[in-house]
């Protein structure tokens, strides 16, 4: 049984599968998408890029929104790491192969940043998670056909773990929605220390 103390979830985000993913919880949410800046300084390490990302997210949708208001807006923000080097969307089907055969036969890590912020009091909650994933060796062939089937083009590190892109991991070390774009098991941990019980 949800215990809902009058409070809607405002999802930061135009991504279809966050979308999914909180739907699945239950709870009444609606979507306001952010446009912003996603530019990072080079220095940034990227648990600290994703986390600042995704407030950058919720501010600015909470900042749209009229107060008083009983919301926790959410923003997220995922990014794809390959030797310390953070592999963001592919600018074309070119460069999406180029990171698919940077990322084949080898483990990379998926960080995806999680900010919460009650717009009735202003607190602001921001933490990450970190997953493993190891893509299997993949062959000329098969790195074209993937790039080919429009799937990366707008996904970090060019691939798509709950598509087609199913078929090119091999492994992962830790939580599956963490790379999918919202870690769930983290976000209702969050969602608790506001008083908001999932389950």
């Amino acid at each position: 049984m949800n215990h809902w103390n009058s409070h809607l979830l405002i999802l930061a985000s135009s991504s279809p599968r966050r979308q999914e993913l909180i739907r699945s919880l239950g709870l009444p949410f609606e979507i306001v998408a952010s446009d912003v800046d996603e530019s990072t300084p080079p220095d940034w390490t990227p648990a600290h890029t994703v986390e600042q990302l995704a407030l950058r997210k919720a501010q600015a949708v909470s900042e749209r929104l009229a107060p008083p208001n009983e919301s926790i807006v959410i923003g997220a923000d995922t990014v794809v790491v390959l030797d310390d080097e953070v592999l963001g969307k592919p600018k074309d089907r070119e460069d999406a192969a180029s990171m698919l055969r940077r990322l084949q036969g080898r483990s990379h890590q998926v960080f995806t940043g999680v900010v919460c912020i009650d717009m009735r009091t202003g607190r602001t909650e921001a933490s990450h998670r970190m997953t493993h994933v190891r893509m299997k060796p993949l062959t000329e062939r098969q790195i074209a056909a993937y790039a080919a089937s429009g799937e990366p083009d707008d996904k970090a590190g060019a691939y798509a773990i709950q598509g087609l892109g199913a078929t090119i991991v091999e492994s992962i070390e830790g939580c599956y929605f963490n790379v999918v774009g919202l870690p769930l098991s983290l976000l209702s941990d969050m969602l608790a220390s506001f008083g908001i019980e999932v389950l």
